[in-house]
C-alpha cells in the first residue's frame, strides 16, 4: 500500500511540475470528437503560436456539445469552434436567438463570447447512398416517410438532440424499422458496406462526394443555420487582445463550404494529419517535426497521464475498500447491503458514470478519478470480505483464548490470513482500472484514451492502436508489479 501511494505521489508531483510550469501564458485550446472541430482547433492554435503572445495548448476530442460546453464553462479551456445553431438551441435553449448579435449578447452572462462567422454553414444533414436515392426514390427527407423498412445508424448526438433525430421525426412524421447508435466515422464504412440505409452527415463532410453519398433535401425546413464560429472566454479575450484579435482576422468570413469540405476530406481521405490540413489552410510550411512533440513524446506524456489516474484511483479505492470489506464482514446482514450497493456501480456503463460525475465535479482529472475510484471499489471490497469470512474460526478462538483484542487479532492474524484474497482483488481492480481509464479522455482527464478518441474521431486505425497497445503493455505491467508485491504482502508460510 506504501508503494502504492508513494508511486502516486510521485507521477502526481511530476505531472503537477509540468501542469504548473505551463499555467501562466497559456491559451488551452478545445474541440469536439469529429474531424472538422480538430481542424478548426488546430488551425486556432497554430496561430496563436504564430502571435506568440501565449502559448497554445490543445485539448482536442472532449467528446460532444455538453462536455465541450461544460469545458469552457468551468474554465477547463479557453476556445473551441461551435456553431450557431448548437448555441442557440441546444446550449441557450432559446430557438429565437437567430442572428450572431443576439446569441452573443446572451453569452455575456456567462463569461464567454464569440467571434463573427467563419463563412460556412455546416448543418445537419440525412444521406443516402446514391444507387439507394435512385433505386427508391429518394430526394427529399419527407420521402424517407414511404420507406419504414430502411435501417439508420447516427452519431450519438444527433439522436439525442432536440435538433436532431427526435424533432425530425415528429417534424417528418418518420418511423424506421432500425435506428443504431454509431460513432461518426465508423458510420461512413457501414453505409458504404451496405449495412445501414440512412445516416446523419454534417453538409461538409469530406467524404461525401467520394463515397457517392446524396444529401437528402430538408424541404420543411426543420435543421436551422449552423454557421460556425469560434466560442471563447472573454477573460481570454481580454488577457490577449492581439491573438483574439490575429484569431478574428485568420477566420472571420475566411471559409465556404466548399473549401471547409476540402480541408475535411485532406484529413480524412488523403491521409493528412491535422497539423498538415491546418498548415494548408493559412498558407505556411508544415509545423517543424522537431519543434513539436513527437509520437514517443506524446506517448510518455500520456503514460504519465495514465499512470495518475490508474495509481491515485486506485489507492482511492484500496483506502476506502479493505475497511468496507472488513465491516461487511463483521457485520454480516448490513454487509450484504453494502456489497449490493457496490455491486449496482458495476452495472452502470462506464462512460455514463464518467459523465454523471460532470455536474459535481467538472471536466478533466477530478470527476475521472472519482468515477474509477468507484468503478475498483467491488473486487476489493469482495475480495476483503470474502478473504475474511473463510478463515477457520478455530484459529480466531484461539487467538481469543490467547488475549488478544479484535483489533490486534485483525491485524496480526486476520488480515495477514486474508492477504492472498485481498491481493488477488486489488490486483484485479488494477488491471481493470488500466483499461477503463482510457474512457477519460470522453471527459478531458487525459490518458491513452486521447490518442483513441482521435483516432476513432478520424478514422485512423494507427492512432486506435497508438493508444491501445500502450495500455495493454501497462495492464501486463500492473499484473506482473503486483505478482512481485505479493512476497512483501502475503507472509511466507501462505505463500508455500
Amino acid at each position: 500500500m506504501r508503494a502504492l501511494i508513494g508511486m502516486g505521489l510521485g507521477i502526481l508531483l511530476l505531472h503537477g511540475s509540468v501542469v504548473s510550469a505551463a499555467e501562466d501564458g497559456v491559451i488551452r485550446v478545445g474541440s469536439k470528437s469529429f474531424t472538422e472541430s480538430y481542424i478548426l482547433a488546430e488551425i486556432a492554435a497554430q496561430v496563436i503560436e504564430r502571435v506568440g503572445e501565449a502559448r497554445a495548448e490543445r485539448r482536442h476530442g472532449l467528446g460532444g456539445t455538453g462536455i465541450t460546453y461544460r469545458a469552457i464553462a468551468s474554465g477547463a479551456i479557453d476556445l473551441y469552434p461551435e456553431y450557431t445553431g448548437t448555441l442557440a438551441r441546444i446550449i441557450l435553449k432559446d430557438p429565437a436567438l437567430s442572428t450572431p448579435e443576439a446569441i452573443r449578447a446572451r453569452l455575456l452572462a456567462s463569461g464567454l463570447t464569440m467571434s463573427e462567422p467563419l463563412g460556412f454553414s455546416n448543418t445537419y444533414a440525412l444521406a443516402v447512398r446514391a444507387e439507394t436515392a435512385e433505386r427508391r426514390g429518394l430526394r427529399r427527407i419527407s420521402d424517407l416517410a414511404r420507406h419504414p423498412e430502411l435501417k439508420a445508424a447516427f452519431s450519438s448526438g444527433f439522436l439525442e438532440r432536440e435538433d436532431g433525430w427526435p424533432g425530425l421525426t415528429r417534424h417528418y412524421g418518420l418511423s424506421l424499422a432500425e435506428v443504431r447508435v454509431m460513432e461518426h466515422a465508423l458510420t461512413y464504412r457501414a453505409i458504404a458496406g451496405g449495412d445501414v440505409d440512412v445516416m446523419d452527415v454534417f453538409s461538409t463532410d469530406g467524404q461525401l462526394e467520394r463515397l457517392r453519398l446524396q444529401i437528402l433535401q430538408d424541404d420543411k425546413r426543420f435543421f436551422p443555420d449552423y454557421s460556425a464560429v469560434l466560442l471563447a472566454r472573454r477573460d481570454m479575450a481580454e488577457r490577449f487582445p492581439r491573438t483574439w484579435a490575429r484569431l478574428r482576422e485568420a477566420f472571420e468570413g475566411a471559409l465556404d463550404d466548399q473549401r471547409m469540405a476540402k480541408l475535411n476530406a485532406m484529413a480524412d481521405l488523403d491521409g493528412k494529419s491535422v497539423a498538415e490540413v491546418a498548415a494548408a489552410f493559412l498558407g505556411t510550411a508544415p509545423p517543424d517535426p522537431r519543434r513539436r512533440p513527437g509520437a514517443l513524446s506524446e506517448i510518455f506524456a500520456l503514460t504519465l497521464d495514465h499512470l495518475l489516474l490508474v495509481l491515485i484511483s486506485l489507492a482511492a479505492a484500496v483506502v476506502l475498500g479493505i475497511p468496507m470489506g472488513i465491516a461487511a464482514a463483521r457485520f454480516r446482514r448490513t454487509g450484504q447491503i453494502e456489497l449490493g450497493a457496490i455491486g449496482m456501480l458495476q452495472t452502470v456503463p462506464a462512460l455514463a458514470l464518467l459523465v454523471f460525475m460532470i455536474p459535481l465535479f467538472g471536466i478533466g482529472k477530478g470527476p475521472a478519478l472519482v468515477a474509477l475510484s468507484l468503478y475498483a471499489l467491488l473486487p476489493v471490497v469482495r475480495s476483503t470480505y470474502a478473504g475474511l469470512i473463510a478463515i477457520d474460526g478455530h484459529l480466531l478462538d484461539i487467538a481469543f483464548v490467547l488475549g488478544l483484542g479484535r483489533l490486534k487479532r485483525l491485524v496480526r492474524i486476520e488480515l495477514p490470513l486474508a492477504s492472498i484474497s485481498i491481493m488477488a482483488g486489488i490486483k484485479t481492480a488494477a488491471v481493470m482500472t488500466v483499461g477503463t481509464a482510457t474512457l477519460a479522455a470522453f471527459i478531458g482527464g487525459g490518458g491513452y484514451g486521447t490518442l483513441i478518441v482521435r483516432g476513432l474521431a478520424l478514422d485512423d486505425t494507427a492512432t486506435i492502436l497508438a493508444g491501445a497497445a500502450p495500455a495493454a503493455v501497462m495492464a501486463v505491467a500492473f499484473h506482473v508489479a503486483f505478482e512481485l508485491l505479493d512476497r512483501l504482502a502475503v507472509p511466507r508460510g501462505l505463500r508455500r
